[in-house]
């Protein structure tokens, strides 16, 4: 063949290639259709006997197959590769297609290629957003030399199948992110005889869900524990993150009321069970009888005391590290009276914290804003003024609690 012929021979096929990674038709397509499509316009094309894509479990130590045509015993079988290992796993690893002429024991790990008799494979990476999501490969039970160009022109089909998959997992993660939000707030606020409660949280940025959450429960004692927390990071992972040190403090609170033992029990099971997570949480643990009020802080901003006789503060509590941080020192508890008729105010960074703003001018501002109204109130004007218009740069958790005056 002449290289004007080949040439022309490859600029054509391109071009239906292009015609189908571009089809209007498949936008209408749910992300598992439009692979599928893919897959089936694939090996018409390229004249391959089967086609797979395999993506990385949420680990990143493995392909899962995912969808399959010619080979659909990899999907009903969960197979699952290691990264780095095997055909599949070379491709990922070395983010760059990989073709075998002669498959072997030593080449290939899947046990479902030998017995489908694949004699030469081909595989590509699906890459997203600089990511590798994952791996497309086609086979062939005659032997064939792949080359360059048919590799190129696979890619072009990965390519749009990784666009589409990162679609889909973003998509998915922002729903079960909001999910676990949605489950893990309180949908309504504990009704306790002498205290009311109010609160507030808002997705900051694009509204993808983040670790910031607040909590209201009673213990046997009638103690109420009111807390704010938020785990470094957004999406899925921090939502789950929270989840966990959530109930984990849910269940602590049982077994001592002191914040400060609470804070640091919490603090051993995120380095012994989540080592990669930081959080800041404040913990508040109010008598409603007594108005006695104790209070620890693991690196998170200061509480808002707001008195009837127009007084507001800001309880210094020792500056505690986060939660994750190896501290060697034993975390600290201080006690406040929470006189009837006053207001505490909890909240995350996400409220005061601003680009070019130094964040104790915004703390003043809050300390200023909160007073011994309703609590509802109070969120209402918090809001109003540290909020505004703007959308919040990141998460926002308040959580505001009135001691009632006597009948």
């Amino acid at each position: 063949m002449s290289a004007e012929v080949g040439h022309a021979r490859t600029s054509e096929e391109r071009s239906r290639w292009l015609e189908i990674v571009t089809d209007t038709g498949l936008a209408q397509l749910t992300v598992d259709q439009l692979l599928d499509e893919l897959l089936e316009k694939v090996r018409e094309l390229m004249a391959v006997d089967t086609a797979a894509v395999l993506l990385l479990d949420p680990s990143h130590q493995f392909l899962m197959a995912t969808v399959a045509r010619g080979i659909e015993e990899e999907v009903h079988q969960g197979v699952r590769i290691p990264l780095g290992r095997g055909f599949a796993g070379r491709v990922a690893q070395e983010r760059r297609w990989v073709a075998i002429e002669q498959v072997d024991h030593n080449n290939v790990l899947n046990p479902i290629l030998h017995e489908k008799g694949i004699t030469s494979l081909l595989g590509v990476p699906l890459v997203a957003a600089g990511k590798v999501l994952g791996v497309l490969h086609v086979g062939t039970l005659t032997r064939r030399r792949f080359t360059k160009q048919d590799a190129d022109l696979l890619q072009m089909v990965a390519d749009r199948a990784a666009m589409a998959t990162q679609s889909r997992i973003s998509q998915a993660e922002r729903a079960a992110a909001a999910v676990v939000a949605r489950h893990l707030l309180p949908a309504r606020l504990p009704e306790v005889a002498g205290l009311e409660f109010a609160a507030r949280y808002v997705a900051g940025g694009d509204g993808e869900v983040g670790g910031d959450w607040y909590d209201v429960f009673t213990l046997p004692s009638r103690t109420v524990c009111l807390v704010v927390g938020d785990v470094v990071g957004h999406g899925l992972a921090a939502a789950q993150s929270m989840s966990q040190i959530r109930a984990v403090l849910r269940s602590t609170a049982l077994r001592t009321e002191d914040p400060g033992e609470i804070l640091t029990r919490l603090d051993e099971h995120v380095r012994h069970f989540q080592p990669h997570t930081i959080a800041t949480v404040v913990c508040a643990l109010l008598t409603p009888s007594t108005g006695a009020l104790r209070m620890s802080s693991a690196g998170h901003p200061p509480p808002i005391v707001a008195r009837p006789d127009g007084e507001t503060t800001t309880p210094v509590i020792p500056a505690d590290l986060p939660l994750g941080v190896e501290t060697g020192h034993p975390r600290h508890s201080i006690n406040v009276s929470l006189r009837p008729g006053s207001v505490l105010c909890l909240y995350s960074d996400g409220l005061v914290e601003r680009r070019g703003v130094v964040i104790d001018e915004n703390i003043e501002k809050l300390r200023n804003t909160v007073t011994a109204q309703s609590p509802e109130s109070v969120c209402v004007e918090v809001m109003r003024r540290l909020i505004g218009f703007t959308k919040p740069q990141d998460d926002v958790a308040v959580l505001v609690a009135r001691r009632l005056l006597p009948d």
